[in-house]
């Protein structure tokens, strides 16, 4: 969406979403080298767990159908950075995804995925979590 991301993932085995929601927007920061005080994110996020396949269905069909009725394009597989296509036909696009497809294709390609960590990582490589602002918590959600 020109203005807010959908992602429906499942949390990490290594770390809460927060953190891993925390790197997501600060490598894609860096990554953008805005100026010095120019945020590209809003200090928050939104979570919502699904607790079934069903709930998962919905909100995959949510999130497919969202630039339609916002009158961005007319059909969902029409969205560039949508993994519709991806889940119609299992064909690749912009928005890399986890899928049984790409499974499947690892495997094909004798790939199995690890996790490497190095032994002394730069700060661009490992971004270490930052400080909460006040009035704050470290998810960006106001204290109540």
């Amino acid at each position: 969406m020109p203005e807010h991301v959908h992602l429906l993932i499942s949390e990490s085995e290594r770390g809460p979403l927060s953190l891993a929601l925390q790197m997501l927007k600060q490598n894609v920061a860096r990554e953008l080298r805005l100026p010095e005080g120019s945020p590209f994110w809003l200090p928050r996020y939104y979570d919502f767990n699904v607790p079934s396949e069903a709930k998962r269905v919905e909100k995959l069909r949510y999130i497919h159908r969202n630039p339609v009725r916002r009158g961005l394009v007319a059909k969902p597989e029409d969205w560039k950075w949508s993994s519709f296509v991806h889940y119609a036909t299992g064909t690749e696009g912009v928005v890399e995804i986890e899928s049984q497809w790409t499974a499947r294709k690892r495997e094909r390609m004798g790939i199995v995925p690890t996790v490497r960590q190095s032994q002394s990582p730069g700060p661009s490589q490992n971004p270490r979590p930052v400080s909460p602002k006040d009035g704050e918590t470290r998810t960006g959600h106001p204290q109540t």
